[in-house]
């Protein structure tokens, strides 16, 4: 599987973003699909998952970033509102069939991941 993101960016704070993934295989339908993001000189964190009907959000993206997929084009996006300074990073998809039916946003539990994106809030 291969996964390439899409949408980043600068912004103002207080804007708002949209990333996509997209899968080269049928993945979207079956496997957990996340967001993580890293900083510069910090490690990579869970942003947000889907997958096995369930949505998961890091404390501090709930309330202002939306994940969703779509599993006709094979993608999943990445609706970023209220974008803060501390909001920037790379940000890179990830895919892995479920365990026990969860699907969050652990970098340890993702072995497929994409290139990443930039986004950038000013």
């Amino acid at each position: 599987v291969q996964l390439v993101e899409s949408g980043g960016g600068s912004v103002q704070a207080g804007g708002s973003l949209r990333l996509s993934c997209t899968a080269s295989e049928n993945v979207v339908r079956t496997y957990c699909m996340a967001w993580f993001r890293q900083a510069p000189g910090k490690k990579r964190e869970g942003v947000a998952a889907i997958g096995s009907g369930k949505t998961y959000y890091s404390d501090t993206v709930k309330g202002r970033f939306t994940i969703s997929q779509d599993k006709a084009k094979n993608t999943i996006d990445l609706e970023m509102n209220g974008l803060r300074l501390e909001d920037t990073a790379m940000y890179y998809c990830a895919s892995e069939p479920p365990s026990d039916g969860y699907c969050f946003p652990v970098v340890s539990a993702y072995t497929v991941w994409g290139q990443g994106t930039q986004v950038t809030v000013s």
